[in-house]
């Protein structure tokens, strides 16, 4: 049995959760147009009948100019230490630019097998994908060069077999059946704000945060509670919407994503409550074992 962990960096929005999410099959991370999403370490695992890869998908490597840029870049720094190959990705619609020779002088200090994804070539044709390869390829010794469209899925199936390689013969790290290291009511809240984002547009800060207070697994069916947290009276308004249509919407779109994570029928209610002060929100987020970067 061949296994290990594979670290998946690069700058914000290259499409990192994206290529999770359909390696796994399953939504185990949230993807948004907004940068930073990913706030958390997550840990999508690949199962077929002779190898076990354990994704660890971290939040995006940029220049912080804030507390909770400092915090992420630590987090995907951290992350890299303790796996056995790093997939760096970048956005191949997107020129060369000083964010991705960022990200790779960064490698320059890690002595681990690193493979170069370029994403989105379902938007260049063949010529310009070989000159985004030659125009990488000289700036570190990659271990391989994998062009990928990780939302059409062109090619993913070939990087995890280019990821096979570079694994070794040791122990299955998890059981067969699970698809990642985080709980359950962890990836029903990150759903949730994925949504938040995504019906929102740039209205709304990375300080809204949801919590699952209550999951009820009935026979045939899941009730679920999910707290979404703000904190200014301003934001509840934009996120509740006139006459409760946006959050309405929130759910709604919410719901059909953790069905299909669940394989069943699933009753969502959502409220939004608003916490002004750090610390009230600090110890709230204690109650149901969450933490979270002021």
């Amino acid at each position: 049995m061949k296994s290990g962990f594979v670290g998946l960096i690069g700058r914000p929005n290259v499409g990192k959760s994206t290529l999770l999410n359909n390696i796994i099959g399953k939504k185990v991370a949230i993807t948004s147009d907004k940068p930073q999403t990913t706030r958390n370490i997550i840990q999508g695992i690949y199962n077929d009948d002779e190898t076990q890869i354990v994704f660890v998908d971290t939040p995006g490597i940029h220049k912080p100019n804030h507390k909770l840029g400092k915090y992420l870049n630590k987090q995907a720094y951290y992350s890299i230490n303790d796996v056995d190959v790093i997939v760096m990705m970048v956005d191949g619609s997107e020129s060369l630019g000083p964010g991705d020779k960022y990200v790779i002088e960064k490698l320059k200090e890690i002595d681990k097998p690193v493979i170069l994804v370029i994403n989105k070539i379902d938007k260049l044709n063949r010529e310009k994908i070989m000159l985004k390869i030659n125009s990488y390829k000289d700036l570190y010794n990659f271990a391989e060069i994998v062009p990928v469209s990780a939302l059409k899925k062109d090619n993913v199936k070939t990087l995890v077999n280019v990821l096979k390689k570079h694994l070794n013969q040791t122990v299955k790290y998890y059981e067969d059946d699970q698809i990642t290291n985080k709980p359950l009511d962890f990836v029903i809240s990150e759903i949730v704000r994925e949504k938040v984002f995504r019906l929102t547009d740039d209205e709304v800060p990375h300080s809204v945060t949801c919590v699952t207070e209550n999951i009820e697994k009935n026979k045939n069916s899941y009730n679920i509670n999910v707290v979404i947290i703000v904190d200014r009276d301003a934001l509840k308004k934009i996120i509740v919407g006139a006459g409760g249509k946006k959050v309405k919407q929130i759910g709604i779109d919410a719901r059909k994503d953790i069905e299909e994570l669940l394989d069943s029928k699933v009753y969502l209610e959502l409220f939004v409550k608003v916490i002004k002060k750090w610390r009230d929100k600090e110890k709230y987020l204690s109650e149901f074992g969450y933490k979270e970067i002021e």
